[in-house]
């Protein structure tokens, strides 16, 4: 089975190359959200400090549904979700690897622009290091979440904005979380509560989220 899933990894990781155009977008979206806010709010150094922890999760979660809908339209455009119910594979094995490799085309740039964008919002290096921190843990929670989501809703025509306004209010206590881990940080307090319980939902939402990402293609394609 490991073969087989290594397959659909290979696979979707080749899909996701050759539509970059696409795959570009929440990259995009993510860094204008963050390059524009501090023009709009002003130069100060402690107004962006203070605020970047949560403008920096509230575009992560953003440009994260925006390219969620796509995690399993081509394969029901084209029938190949339908093999996959019909597959000898477990289905909540290969969502799980779909929605593995949505996290990595879409979270790895993000961490690897983190940097430059710590710098320009006037992140101090504690900071830095707790929204690290916070967005390995918290976001695939966001990618685990909104797959279910999307499979609920994989039949509708332009079901992006739904899919949004479904999952954005489950996001509200992941997002206090974070923010409130780099608070902590950037006043030099202790976040490892924040953390835990981050690592906590992550845990709860691998284990419960699979099977209940195949049980809604399932139901959405009968």
């Amino acid at each position: 089975m490991l073969s087989v899933l290594t397959s659909f990894a290979k696979r979707d990781f080749a899909l996701a190359y050759r539509q970059r155009a696409e795959l570009m977008q929440p990259l995009m979206f993510f860094v204008m959200v963050i390059t524009l806010f501090p023009l709009a709010i002003g130069p100060s150094p402690e107004i962006l400090q203070r605020v970047s922890g949560a403008v920096v999760w509230v575009a992560a979660i953003l440009s994260l549904l925006l390219g969620m809908e796509r995690m399993f339209r081509d394969d029901f455009m084209d029938g190949t979700l339908e093999q996959y119910t019909l597959s000898t594979t477990p289905l909540y094995a290969i969502v799980l690897v779909k929605v593995a490799v949505h996290w990595v085309v879409h979270i790895v740039p993000l961490l690897v622009l983190s940097p430059l964008l710590a710098l320009f919002l006037n992140m101090s290096l504690p900071m830095y290091v707790a929204l690290i921190a916070t967005l390995l843990l918290g976001t695939p929670v966001i990618s685990l979440i909104g797959a279910i989501g999307v499979a609920l809703t994989v039949g509708l025509q332009r079901s992006g904005v739904l899919v949004a306004l479904l999952l954005i209010p489950l996001f509200i206590p992941l997002l206090i979380f974070a923010t409130s881990a780099i608070d902590s940080a950037s006043l030099q307090l202790p976040y490892g509560f924040q953390l835990g319980i981050m690592a906590a939902l992550a845990l709860f939402t691998l284990a419960a989220a699979p099977a209940a990402i195949a049980y809604s293609l399932r139901v959405s394609q009968n």
